[in-house]
């Protein structure tokens, strides 16, 4: 099994844990969880998979990833109630599925052979969009967008620090490694002590 196989088959398991989770804060039914899940899982995954026009889509090339999706949707079902903070549980779910996808996406793009910029927006568009359309489905406000938050400059700092480490001459995994890391501590920083990016300020206008 290839690295990208892996980080993609990691990558759906722990998305789809958190669209699942995220279904079970709107209270849906078993369907509902199902589909939240399966398009957190592979919405980003997707996307890249369209836009550097690998075919086919890796989803649709290995039906099994749909169904770890709904297997991790069927567990959250039973368990949820178990959960004495689903929010929490969330927001440190989706920091490992981001520090996994990220990589994938870098994977994916670099094995194509794309430019440094491509394997940056492929890294962040793995990351970033599973998410994305899950928290836009459920009427929620998406974690990208949440004010001054480390999300998407997370993902972006780990697939450049990826690039940067392919120059350097570093072999794939160590490239991977780094992407990974410097993606989750970026992420998990935000969470845990509060790191921020500047957000703009209103100023009065000048007479």
């Amino acid at each position: 099994m290839t690295a990208l196989a892996l980080l993609d088959y990691a990558s759906v398991l722990i998305f789809a844990l958190t669209g699942a989770l995220v279904a079970s804060r709107r209270q849906l039914d078993i369907v509902g969880f199902g589909f939240v899940a399966c398009l957190t899982a592979v919405g980003g995954g997707t996307l890249r998979d369209v836009l550097l026009d690998r075919n086919p889509v890796f989803w649709l090339g290995n039906p099994n990833y749909i169904l770890i999706a709904c297997a991790a949707a069927l567990l959250v079902f039973v368990t949820a109630h178990l959960v004495e903070s689903r929010y929490r549980w969330l927001l440190w779910l989706d920091s490992f599925a981001l520090a996994v996808a990220v990589p994938a996406g870098v994977s994916a793009a670099m094995a194509m052979g794309q430019a440094p910029v491509i394997v940056v927006l492929m890294g962040m568009v793995t990351g970033c969009m599973g998410g994305l359309m899950r928290d836009v489905v459920v009427g929620e406000v998406p974690l990208v967008l949440k004010q001054g938050e480390l999300y998407v400059s997370a993902a972006f700092a780990g697939a450049l620090g990826a690039v940067v480490a392919a120059r350097l001459g570093a072999e794939p995994l160590v490239i991977l490694a780094t992407c990974a890391v410097l993606t989750w501590a970026l992420r998990a920083g935000s969470l845990a002590f509060g790191w921020r990016l500047p957000v703009y300020r209103p100023r009065p206008p000048r007479m």
